[in-house]
């Protein structure tokens, strides 16, 4: 899939949790490495006090600009203020001299998105079991005029490995609060996802429903409703917003 659109806009001070300086050693016991992107590791670490398992993801400071670094914080910001079974906790942020060190929810049984790859597609009986628990974080957000503004398969998370595992919304880096009344002006998420009204630059919280649609979609049938050989014929189908379903047009 393409890479997303332009994720920088405007950012807009939160009130950000306290930044712990301590040594994490102290708290934690690092683990396995788990995964590995352009801005570190991802490790599994094991909280000392609980002994939960839980996700240790190592930001390198000097890999990532000013930008980023408020994107993240943001971020982190955010979470802290949710409670979802389906959303992604975050426990604790950590900071020395050279990385950040996010600590998470542990989620064993990777993306939707990789699923769906495995799968091709799925039943409507489990395609409605993923469904109603994404409904029901997204209802949750928007109740608190949070939008998320990247709803994909690649943000949703498995608990664990079984067919019937949870899934947890992540990657909060675009979401937002939103004044009552007010409308987003900044182009943001991804391609296949986005909704039409995003593209016209005046659109609130319920770009997150159009996403929840057409992951709906990809569910059902294993590829999205709006595609294109380039990012740029992919918004003019969804600018269009005419689909075929199993060769039905709609």
């Amino acid at each position: 899939m393409p890479k997303d659109l332009d994720l920088k806009g405007p950012f807009s001070a939160e009130s950000f949790f306290a930044i712990k300086k301590t040594d994490i050693n102290l708290d934690y016991t690092i683990g396995k490495k788990l995964g590995e992107g352009s801005y570190g590791e991802v490790k599994l670490v094991t909280h000392k006090k609980t002994l939960m398992k839980r996700a240790m993801k190592i930001i390198k400071k000097n890999s990532i600009p000013e930008k980023e670094k408020k994107s993240m914080l943001k971020e982190v910001s955010i979470l802290k203020s949710l409670d979802h079974p389906n959303i992604i906790k975050i426990f604790d942020l950590y900071e020395d001299s050279k990385n950040y060190y996010l600590i998470t929810e542990y989620c064993s049984g990777g993306e939707l998105f990789d699923r769906i790859h495995k799968l091709k597609h799925f039943s409507e009986k489990t395609a409605a079991s993923i469904m109603k628990q994404l409904l029901s974080a997204v209802t949750y957000l928007h109740e608190r005029n949070i939008a998320h503004r990247d709803l994909k398969a690649e943000n949703l998370m498995f608990e664990n490995n079984s067919e019937d595992s949870p899934v947890k919304l992540i990657d909060f880096g675009v979401s937002a609060k939103q004044l009552k009344g007010a409308k987003f002006k900044e182009t943001m998420g991804t391609p296949y996802y986005i909704a039409p009204e995003v593209l016209l630059q005046s659109y609130d919280e319920k770009c997150d429903v159009w996403s929840c649609g057409v992951i709906l979609y990809i569910l059902l049938c294993g590829y999205p409703p709006f595609n294109g050989e380039s990012d740029d014929e992919i918004l003019e189908s969804v600018k269009k917003g005419t689909f075929e379903f199993f060769g039905r047009l709609a």
